[in-house]
């Protein structure tokens, strides 16, 4: 079992009324669960955010790469862009 590490936090009210609400409703048998469970899902969610980001430079690398070795015959920056938004917009808010 890991080492543990006792930490005191500070929160705002909204956010203790949520931690004591899980824990007062039977979801959780503390307030620390709450909390290694929101750390749990916040690593995750990290992860996979710098792991699209590894993906999306090594997409740009590649297209400078094509655009240096003259591979790109069209290139509308606009386009892109405006590509790049929709995408954005299509993606679940709690990525």
């Amino acid at each position: 079992m890991a080492e543990i590490e006792r930490l005191t936090i500070t929160l705002p009210s909204d956010m203790a009324a949520v931690v004591k609400g899980a824990v007062e409703g039977g979801d959780y048998a503390s307030n620390s669960e709450v909390v290694r469970e929101a750390l749990r899902d916040w690593k995750m969610k990290r992860a996979l955010q710098l792991q699209e980001l590894t993906m999306l430079k090594a997409d740009i690398d590649k297209g400078l790469t094509d655009l240096a070795e003259g591979r790109v015959q069209d290139f509308d920056k606009d386009r892109i862009i405006e590509r790049g938004r929709k995408l954005l917009a299509a993606r679940s808010p709690s990525v």
